[in-house]
């Protein structure tokens, strides 16, 4: 690729976080407006819990693309607030699984009518095709730097 074609500054900027953010403020406000008291950051803990539960806080990392650290914090926050707990690894008691809690199974539909609403707001007036350009770039960055 021609690099005189990318003007690096701005392709980076919005790469490194504008979109992303924007989203996840999108997010996080429409979660507010509908009543519901959870972060993105926990929304997407409780997304990848809902798909497969049992996960320990190290799979959780992986598949959230965060820091086992920062799951550690979220996971500490949303057991307080009673949407998963931690139950020890029978197989490795130095290992915690994660489940959710009634609360945080219930949590799944209202959660993804919102974010739902968020995609269309976001992807408003973009045509399919430039959608799915882009979905192709950042899947072929994503795989490139993986």
């Amino acid at each position: 690729m021609d690099n005189n074609i990318i003007e690096t500054k701005t392709f980076y900027d919005f790469l490194t976080g504008k979109a992303y953010t924007a989203l996840s403020r999108r997010l996080q406000k429409n979660f507010r407006d509908a009543g519901i008291e959870i972060t993105s950051e926990q929304w997407s803990i409780l997304y990848a819990l809902w798909e497969e539960e049992e996960l320990t806080q190290q799979e959780l990392a992986q598949r959230t693309f965060r820091e086992k650290t920062t799951v550690t914090r979220l996971i500490d926050n949303m057991e307080r607030n009673g949407l998963v707990i931690r139950v020890t690894d029978k197989g490795d008691r130095r290992t915690n699984l994660i489940y959710l809690t009634k609360a945080g199974r219930q949590l799944k539909e209202v959660c993804m009518k919102q974010a739902t609403q968020t995609l269309r707001e976001a992807l408003a007036g973009v045509d399919a095709g430039d959608i799915g350009v882009a979905k192709d770039t950042l899947k072929k960055v994503y795989e490139n730097l993986k």
